[in-house]
């Protein structure tokens, strides 16, 4: 049946690349309070999509901030049940003088879709979608193995709603494996699976001095000013060579094993590139003894986002700010504990604070570092799919980044999951002229249901 679901596929290629335009130009900005009915709209365009192809029991799922999407097809008796998970949510477009093409206007440029959302993760979500259309047709309207569907719209701000969910109602989502695709291809053309994820604590650092905001000419030098103390505070967190200062941060970090570190140095990876192409910095910083891909992979870090506080309009106002904040992240590895590191953060930067100022240390959201084993039928099936769309041997890698649902569906479902991404490491998430490799979008559709028809035969 694989090849019906592929030549459908095939045949259907620019009405799914027109589906996806019309998804990408919904600005469904999770984070602005002034985009909160485009995330509903985003949430309505998806649950009708996969009621249309045929998925059952579709419905919103409400949440204290944005709707989850669930769907299933459950009639696949004594088959494998998947979980298909993606987000529809994405981050705010800024700034926008640096986009070619507006960020909710998608166009196709030189082989790439670009919008907002195009790889993270509309595109990638939408590949699962258009992959159980294509094996309902095939099946003449049955799936090969049993799928729940959940679509979340809080990804991009912490996703808390379906964190709950899955804690409180994980009956409702059991499986025996998930599916996400919200990572990267390693390279173009070689195909990748993503099996270890960095965690994170996401905080603010609140700094409070003088009772209003006060003229710096007749009370600098005299009154406290908190833009000064969260520098002060700030440069003390990281040495010269990025080491985190706090005390006993690295106690339980967990290294890779030489047998992975030698397995990543047979990647193809040119460092040199990285820096000028990717990055696009004069040098490439991080601590020493380590190489770039451990230390974005499996070391832990430090990172300040931004100080938001006083006067930053054009021109001059001199003013000592009553208060400012500043926003700052850190990645954890294995085995570190979200918990344990924002306390040791959360004292840390307290001990820092100088006088006349006090300090509120928030945290914002966490998520829990992953590693996923390989020994499992579900990553063999990924890697075998993979080859046959690819033609080349998948590689492992791990990410930087963080998925915290990932470690959610380990703690609360007990499934493992296979992320299976399709994105290229210069498609710019999070950042101006976002794109998706449209070869890419199409062969994540057929690599998706290959992966499933081998589960389900």
């Amino acid at each position: 049946m694989s090849a019906a679901a592929l030549d459908f596929a095939r045949q259907h290629q620019t009405r799914f690349l027109d589906e996806l335009k019309s998804l990408l130009r919904i600005p469904s900005v999770s984070t602005l309070p002034q985009h909160q009915e485009d995330v509903r709209h985003a949430a309505r365009f998806v649950a009708d999509e996969l009621r249309r192809i045929g998925m059952e029991n579709v419905r919103l799922i409400e949440t204290e901030g944005h709707p989850l999407v669930y769907a299933d097809w459950l009639h696949a008796e004594g088959k494998s049940t998947a979980l298909c998970y993606g987000h529809y949510d994405v981050q705010p477009p800024d700034p926008l003088d640096e986009w070619t093409s507006p960020p909710f206007e998608p166009e196709e440029r030189n082989g790439n879709l670009y919008a907002r959302g195009a790889v993270d993760d509309k595109g990638q979500m939408y590949m699962h979608v258009k992959a159980l259309e294509s094996l309902m047709h095939a099946h003449q309207g049955r799936l090969p193995l049993n799928v729940r569907v959940i679509v979340e719209g809080e990804e991009e701000v912490g996703g808390e709603g379906i964190a709950r969910f899955v804690r409180e109602h994980p009956e409702q989502l059991k499986a025996d494996f998930a599916l996400v695709s919200d990572t990267e291809m390693f390279a173009p053309e070689l195909p990748t699976l993503c099996v270890g994820l960095r965690g994170m604590i996401y905080t603010e650092i609140e700094a409070r001095g003088a009772k209003t905001d006060l003229h710096s000419g007749m009370y600098g030098g005299a009154a406290p000013n908190p833009f000064v103390a969260l520098a002060q505070i700030i440069a003390r967190l990281k040495d010269i060579n990025g080491r985190i200062l706090i005390p006993g941060f690295y106690d339980k970090v967990t290294p890779p094993s030489q047998t992975e570190i030698r397995a990543w140095r047979t990647l193809p990876f040119d460092e040199e590139h990285y820096r000028a192409t990717e990055v696009g910095s004069r040098v490439l910083i991080g601590e020493p003894g380590y190489s770039v891909l451990e230390r974005t992979w499996a070391r832990p870090t430090l990172d300040v986002h931004g100080m938001p506080g006083g006067f930053t309009g054009a021109g001059a106002k001199t003013v000592i700010p009553a208060k400012a904040t500043a926003k700052v992240s850190l990645r954890l590895v294995p085995d570190m504990n979200p918990a344990e590191s924002f306390a040791q953060y959360q004292k840390y930067v307290l001990s820092l604070c100088p006088p006349g100022v006090d300090l509120d240390v928030r945290l914002i959201h966490s998520g829990e570092p992953i590693l996923v084993r390989t020994d499992n039928p579900f990553i063999r099936a990924a890697t075998e799919a993979m080859h046959e769309v690819f033609h080349k041997d998948t590689v492992f890698v791990r990410s930087g980044g963080s998925i915290p649902i990932v470690g959610d569906f380990e703690r609360y479902l007990k499934i493992p999951t296979v992320m299976m991404g399709f994105g290229l490491p210069d498609d710019n998430l999070h950042a101006p002229n976002e794109k998706f490799h449209i070869a890419n979008f199409y062969r994540g559709i057929e690599s998706i249901i290959l992966f499933l028809e081998k589960l389900g035969s």
